[in-house]
């Protein structure tokens, strides 16, 4: 009879110029600079197939979680959310860097069954999701200025020319966007997303790069991964306010939400909105319903590589 091995547990806080690690094989934390050479040198001296456990962290985990995958070890990118709400059913008090990388290894011991392991994602998946993401900041800030400037009577024109060239920079932003999506070949799918009503450019690039990320078997298993599907908490007869799990990328949802806000006035989704309202629900929750419907709808077009087709075009 097969012996059955426990793989190696590694529990790793990430910091952006150090990464605190747990070993609980030899109960022993140490530090380890976040550099491509030392973590290479670590990683050499791992058992096979290691099992690390890390927080996501922006983008001061991806060098350890890159090279460890590529040296055959198995990686788990943990929530933070999760983690934090783990650490209070622990009845854990500190949170220190230490304490982390323990609670990492632990949870990871507890949980490894349900949990998926890390891969790498795709070039055009990681090009489309910073550009994106620049972009938003980009947008925020604009706004912010807009803003706060609006009062300022004569020093309100200082503020002009920063605004064009922000106005510049988005620009710019969006032909990188169009490119990247022609080098990787997905103009194609863009088209396919960009049919939907309220679905503009942008936000197709955003549904294009979402979908780029894993091979979902279902449009239940993209709605949670843009963090669209619904937290539900009931116990006996009462039941709370259900809510957004919001665990994907905010600016998808808020890209989304903006042609949600669209296609209400669209001949194709109007009366289901107002439906929607007439059934007493708020306008934010019907147009969260209406933008995880586009969504759904995307993810089909994409899946099936179908061309989208409007009631009113049927007709």
């Amino acid at each position: 009879m097969a012996m059955h091995v426990i793989p190696n547990r590694i529990g790793v806080d990430v910091a952006k110029d150090e990464l605190v690690l747990y070993d609980p094989t030899t109960d022993q934390i140490f530090a380890l600079p976040n550099t491509k050479t030392a973590i290479r040198r670590w990683l050499k001296g791992l058992p096979q197939n290691t099992h690390i456990a890390l927080e996501a962290t922006g983008i001061y985990h991806l060098e350890l979680a890159e090279q460890a995958h590529a040296a055959g070890h198995t990686v788990f990118i943990i929530n933070g959310y999760q983690l934090n709400h783990y650490r209070e059913s622990m009845g854990r008090r500190a949170k220190t860097d230490a304490s982390d990388a323990r609670l990492l290894a632990d949870y990871l011991e507890a949980n490894q069954r349900r949990l998926q392991p890390w891969t790498p994602p795709p070039k055009a998946y990681c090009t489309l999701q910073r550009l994106l993401r620049r972009r938003a900041t980009l947008v925020q800030a604009r706004v912010a200025l807009q803003q706060s400037w609006k009062d300022e009577g004569s020093l309100k024109a200082l503020i002009k020319p920063v605004l064009a060239h922000m106005d510049r920079l988005d620009q710019a932003l969006q032909k990188r966007l169009r490119l990247a999506l022609r080098e990787a070949g997905l103009q194609a799918e863009r088209a396919r997303c960009q049919a939907l009503e309220g679905v503009g450019e942008l936000t197709a690039t955003a549904l294009v790069m979402a979908f780029q990320r894993g091979d979902f078997r279902t449009s239940d298993a993209f709605i949670a991964f843009l963090g669209l599907d619904l937290r539900v908490r009931q116990s006996s007869k009462r039941e709370q306010r259900r809510r957004l799990t919001k665990r994907g990328d905010a600016e998808v949802r808020r890209l989304l939400h903006n042609a949600a806000m669209a296609a209400c006035h669209s001949p194709r989704w109007h009366r289901v909105y107002e439906g929607y309202l007439q059934r007493g629900l708020k306008k934010t929750q019907a147009l969260v319903i209406l933008a995880r419907k586009l969504a759904r709808i995307a993810f089909a077009l994409m899946k099936h590589k179908t061309t989208y087709q409007s009631e009113t075009q049927i007709a």
